[in-house]
């Protein structure tokens, strides 16, 4: 006999006691690319027509090089926590869903890294 309620059960987060954070995380990202998808759009829309000098002086502000990185870094990882969660729910053996997962992360990492190099590389001028 069980003498935890059904809400009881549910706090429990699953076998795997790991699953909220992965939700909350998606979560997290979604609403902090919002802002900054609008602020790069807005942006790039600004810099319509202008020349490639204009947008590198654009690139090497702080503030445009710190949120170019963060909207790097959470498109990212928003990415990857979606496609983990595809392949999580749609590869069904295990072999190939922890090779697809570790694949993804591991594109995911180097692309990020990619652009936020890029970045910095275009900020100070390398």
């Amino acid at each position: 006999m069980q003498f935890r309620s059904p809400l009881g059960k549910v706090r429990g987060l699953g076998s795997a006691k790991d699953g909220t954070h992965h939700w909350w995380m998606q979560r997290v990202t979604a609403v902090a690319l919002i802002p900054l998808a609008i602020w790069f759009v807005a942006s790039l829309v600004a810099l319509t027509g202008e020349d490639h000098a204009a947008f590198a002086a654009w690139v090497k502000s702080p503030i445009s090089a710190t949120l170019l990185i963060l909207l790097i870094g959470v498109t990212f990882h928003h990415a990857q926590l979606g496609l983990q969660v595809v392949i999580e729910d749609y590869v069904h053996r295990e072999g190939t869903k922890l090779v697809s997962i570790l694949l993804v992360k591991g594109a995911a990492l180097v692309l990020a890294g990619i652009g936020i190099i890029s970045v910095l590389r275009i900020t100070f001028g390398a």
